[in-house]
Formats: C-alpha cells, sequence, structure tokens
C-alpha cells in the first residue's frame, strides 16, 4: 500500500551538503504494525515525515495505492496529510484551553471545511468521543490537557489522528516521553486500534524494546535500513 523507493533526503548547511538519508527502499502492507527502529540522528523522523508528505525527498518517490505521491499538486497532497494520513508526535501538541474532545474534533471540523463545519459539529463532535471510548478515555473527554497524565495525553494525540478515519497512522517516537509502563499502554492502544479500524501503524522510535513488539521492524542506521 505504502512503498518508498531510493529515497535520500539531503540538507544544506551554507556550502556544506548533509545527506540524511541514503537511498531507502521500503514496502508497508494494508494493515500492518511496522517499527522503524534506530539510534537518534539515524533519520527516522525525517523518513516518517517524507511517508507522510510533511516534507519531500531530494530523490525517489513514495507511493500509496501505486500513485506517486509527487505527481500530485499542493491541494491533493494537503487532502492526503488529512484524510489519508494521522500523525501522532512524541509531544502531544494539544490546545491547552480546549478539553480532551474539542482537541480530538479539530481536525474533523477542518475537514468539513469553513463553510460546512458548524452543520457537522455535532456530527464531528460524537464521533470524538467515540473515539476517546475506543482509546479508553471516553470519561475524560471534558478534561483539559493540564488535568490529564503523560500517558491519557498521548491517547488523546492518537485519537485525535484518527478522527478522519486514515489510512496510516505514522507514530514519530509516541512512546519517548512516557515511562516503560505507560509506553507499553500506549503501545497497546496502538495495537488495539489498527486490530478494530483496519489502519496501517508505521512508528519510529529509538527503544529497541519497542520496535520487537511490532509485527515487522526495520533498522536505519546512518540514513541506511540495515536489516528487518
Amino acid at each position: 500500500m505504502l512503498k518508498v523507493e531510493n529515497v535520500k533526503k539531503d540538507y544544506h548547511l551554507g556550502k556544506r551538503r548533509l545527506r540524511v538519508l541514503h537511498g531507502i527502499d521500503m514496502e508497508v502492507q494494508d494493515g500492518e504494525l511496522v517499527g522503524i527502529v534506530g539510534p537518534s540522528g539515524a533519520g527516522k523522523s525525517t523518513l516518517l515525515h517524507i511517508m507522510g508528505l510533511l516534507d519531500s525527498p531530494t530523490e525517489g518517490r513514495v507511493l500509496f495505492g501505486g500513485v506517486d505521491s509527487s505527481e500530485l499538486g499542493g491541494r491533493r497532497q494537503a487532502y492526503w496529510r488529512n484524510k489519508l494520513f494521522g500523525f501522532v508526535f512524541q509531544f502531544y501538541h494539544l490546545l491547552p484551553d480546549f478539553n480532551a474532545v474539542e482537541n480530538v474534533s479539530l481536525p474533523g471540523l477542518a475537514d468539513a471545511g469553513f463553510t460546512n463545519w458548524y452543520g457537522r459539529k455535532t456530527e464531528v463532535f460524537e464521533r470524538g468521543h467515540e473515539i476517546l471510548d475506543l482509546v479508553g478515555l471516553g470519561d475524560r473527554s471534558e478534561h483539559l490537557p493540564s488535568q490529564l497524565s503523560g500517558g491519557e495525553r498521548q491517547r488523546v494525540a492518537i485519537a485525535r489522528a484518527l478522527i478522519n478515519e486514515p489510512r496510516v497512522l505514522l507514530c514519530d517516537e509516541p512512546t519517548g516521553n512516557l515511562d516503560t509502563e505507560t509506553g507499553d499502554r500506549i503501545l497497546d492502544v496502538l495495537e488495539s486500534v489498527r486490530d478494530r479500524t483496519g489502519c496501517t501503524v508505521v512508528m519510529v522510535t529509538h527503544e529497541q524494546r519497542i520496535g520487537a513488539r511490532t509485527e515487522r521492524c526495520l533498522h536505519l542506521v546512518d540514513g541506511r535500513i540495515e536489516s528487518s
């Protein structure tokens, strides 16, 4: 479903070129739970951002369902980012003045568009409550982020990523800011979400222990896939 072909990524520091990714090739099948494990600086986040169209490769391409993302216009790429991909980051990026269900529902309201969001508000918020139930936070929907634990905030972030029913959930160090026990619970949530929704999950992490719990684990070292 998701294919990365010979992806290279360079950054320029003045006249110096820094190559972060060195010809990455990988495929992710529909419904898989895939881990990408590597140390800090290996290029994990860069690869994930390119897969989710948050960044562009210097060379190579990313295909979704056989469609080359580089051939899409800006509006179509924005649609893919909002509808086909859901993003979960190490830091939750929740709006502090919005409660849990409001944070979860925001991408759904954005998807409804400027002229239709009010008419769809009830529908979107109902969906937000359903997803909070899915991640085990149905009783915390009215709580502000400051009233939630770190693990609960991350579950809100996962719920927010699911509001538009994405085909692929891209997770960047989702357990990196959590203690071991809470991190294991977050992975349990991701596994449950995958099993119940059928979405594909790609997760990058520096923790070998977390990567070992995925169905297929790729190792990224110095911008290269070394083993799987």
